[in-house]
């Protein structure tokens, strides 16, 4: 018999991964047509995306701390500018095979819509 172990632990039904949602929002914006990988991109930038993929899996939008915190966990550069700089003080680099990853997870979660 198999016994789980504490990273183990799956979602409970209505929560969400906040690591999916940020991957099929950078599915989502290299879908419309917009260059990713690679491009220093101010977190404004990405916010429809990461609207848009909220409301796709039914969960409330992230805040940018966790969406930041998903980003550099997925392995994108996130670097935290000024307050007075911009709105959202974050910019972020998606490198290529992320930006790949993302894509594929995208497509293949509208495929089972």
């Amino acid at each position: 018999m198999r016994q789980d172990s504490f990273f183990d632990v799956e979602a409970k039904p209505g929560e969400h991964d906040a690591s999916r949602i940020v991957l099929y929002a950078l599915g989502d914006f290299q879908e419309r047509g917009l260059v990713l990988a690679g491009r220093d991109l101010p977190f404004d930038r990405l916010r429809g995306a990461f609207r848009r993929a909220a409301a796709a899996f039914g969960a409330p939008e992230l805040d940018d701390e966790s969406a930041a915190a998903a980003l550099d966990a997925l392995g994108a550069k996130v670097r935290r500018v000024p307050s007075f700089v911009a709105k959202h003080p974050f910019r972020v680099v998606v490198p290529e095979p992320l930006a790949e990853k993302a894509h594929r997870f995208f497509l293949e979660t509208k495929k089972r819509d």
